[in-house]
């Protein structure tokens, strides 16, 4: 089956170099010893395990990196994705200095300073690693190195944390972690996506869109979690995920905390949940994930997609070196190499609009994606939406910049949920081709809201005054007011339960828009 009419594939070299180009690193070889390090007694806060005991805490504003220093300095990844409070992780670290030490931040509001400090390590000896490895089948790069320390997170609350390697010489890098919570019951489920960190990690000289020449001929067709995040060590979680955390945390709603990859392993990971929150770049999920948001959404959880290109891409999670699902699969294009291909269409890892099983997402985000790049205003349609409450917007007005670098539509005569009103239509010209981005809202049988804002760049509006840990793309003050105070709407309505019963419901008006 071809794309469909309209909707191109964005594959290549170009699209990555819009989305961050980066260059892979090779590491000299050495073994690393493995030594387990306890947290200290004074750093664990024993007890204070749920997220909303953490709003009134006492923050650390030095949990930014000051210094990277050259790609050999140090860097590091852990053994999981996530893990429960109490349990162990080990982390695999290489560093041309002597010695390291590991701080942990947890990423919050804590006043206003974003993260507080929950752990640290006592010093541990620095040593190379060794070059990654490259599996020939698929160009997947592994770092397969020993463990360096094990790390007990007895005491530390659930929460995405950012670990940061600290070098005897000033050089810093991230290692992100969620401490996923033990239930969703009643809560608002922030649902962080690695697989799509991983999609985009350029570390060791390959990712989903590139390989070692630089060529999309040569990109990897699969990718592990065995190896460290190039640039920061957490770029995709600092530009698309750690604003949104830092303000839900700040209005004090009830938080769980999870991973695309734990929904995936277990539908009970949603069991009960008031709301789940797709944060700004969610694009690889497998048909597990999609699954479970779905069934979530049909028993009365809302869904809230804060970005835009959500579950675009259709992915297997895979055996790593020492674990399962450490390996994210995703052939694209290729799709027909793909080993379930003529055995099993719904694993073939192809778009999911695209043949072998075609599925598009709007059936579940009720948009769909459309194209990049683009850079143009978000332009109000439904001032008197109770989203807009108290922006003090009227139908018409724009906020420049706000809609990029990727965008989604309503697309009529595709499969979409039900009964949408589209809250945002905003005019752009992509690839030379005019079209539309829309902010879309719908209301499940099940009574369950669902929120589509249409643009990746919802998140990053929440830190565009400061362009912090990205480019503020021109968006200004006022774009942050509006972004800021919608999201607070969206969330305490959505906080309550199934939103048929706390908001109006959609008003009908497809059709309208476009046929006008």
């Amino acid at each position: 089956m071809a794309p469909i009419p309209g909707t191109p594939s964005f594959d290549g070299l170009g699209r990555r170099r819009f989305l961050g180009l980066c260059a892979g690193v090779s590491l000299g070889a050495a073994a690393c010893s493995s030594a387990p390090v306890r947290p200290h007694a004074a750093d664990t806060h024993a007890g204070r395990l749920r997220p909303e005991t953490e709003r009134g805490a006492q923050g650390d504003a030095d949990w930014r990196l000051t210094a990277t220093g050259p790609a050999d300095a140090v860097t590091g990844y852990a053994d999981r994705v996530s893990v429960r409070p109490g349990e162990e992780l080990a982390l695999h670290v290489s560093t041309s200095a002597a010695s390291f030490r590991v701080c942990a931040f947890r990423v919050g509001w804590y006043g206003g300073r974003q993260a507080r400090r929950v752990w640290t390590s006592d010093s541990v000896p620095g040593r190379v690693q060794s070059a990654p490895q490259v599996l020939p089948a698929t160009r997947t790069v592994r770092a397969a190195w020993p463990a360096t320390l094990s790390v007990d997170t007895g005491g530390w609350p659930e929460g995405a944390y950012l670990l940061r390697l600290e070098t005897d010489g000033g050089h810093q890098r991230y290692v992100p972690l969620i401490v996923r919570s033990a239930e969703s019951l009643g809560r608002t489920v922030l649902m962080h996506a690695p697989a799509t960190w991983q999609a985009y990690n350029c570390w060791g000289g390959s990712s989903l869109y590139s390989g070692a020449s630089g060529a999309y001929a040569t990109r990897s067709l699969a990718v592990s979690f065995d190896r460290p995040y190039d640039g920061s060590g957490a770029d995709k979680f600092l530009v698309y995920e750690r604003a949104l955390v830092v303000l839900a945390e700040r209005l004090g709603v009830p938080l769980a905390y999870t991973t695309g990859v734990d929904v995936h392993r277990n539908p009970d990971v949603l069991r009960g949940a008031h709301t789940v929150v797709c944060l700004g770049h969610d694009e690889y999920w497998t048909p597990e994930q999609r699954a479970h948001v779905t069934a979530a959404r049909d028993a009365g959880t809302n869904v809230a997609f804060l970005g835009a290109n959500t579950c675009f891409r259709r992915i297997r999670l895979e055996t790593g070196e020492r674990a399962e699902q450490r390996t994210v699969v995703c052939y694209k294009t290729s799709y027909r190499s793909d080993p379930y291909y003529g055995s099993d269409p719904a694993l073939v890892t192809s778009d999911y609009r695209q043949a072998p099983a075609p599925d598009p997402e709007s059936s579940l985000t009720g948009v769909l994606y459309e194209g990049y790049p683009v850079d143009a205003p978000y332009v109000i349609h439904a001032a008197d939406h109770w989203l807009y409450e108290g922006t003090g917007v009227r139908s018409g007005d724009g906020f420049p910049h706000l809609v990029g670098v990727e965008y989604d539509r309503v697309t009529p005569g595709m499969p979409t949920p039900g009964q949408m009103e589209i809250t945002s239509h905003s005019p752009l010209v992509c690839d030379g081709r005019p079209s539309h981005s829309d902010s879309a809202y719908y209301v499940s049988a099940s009574g369950a809201g669902v929120f589509a804002s249409g643009t990746m760049r919802w998140v990053e509006a929440l830190t565009a005054a400061t362009g912090e840990f990205g480019r503020d793309h021109g968006m200004d003050a006022g774009a942050r007011t509006f972004v800021t105070r919608t999201t607070e709407n969206l969330l305490r309505t959505f906080a309550q339960g199934p939103a048929v019963r706390h908001a109006p419901p959609p008003r009908a008006n497809v059709s309208a828009v476009y046929e006008a």
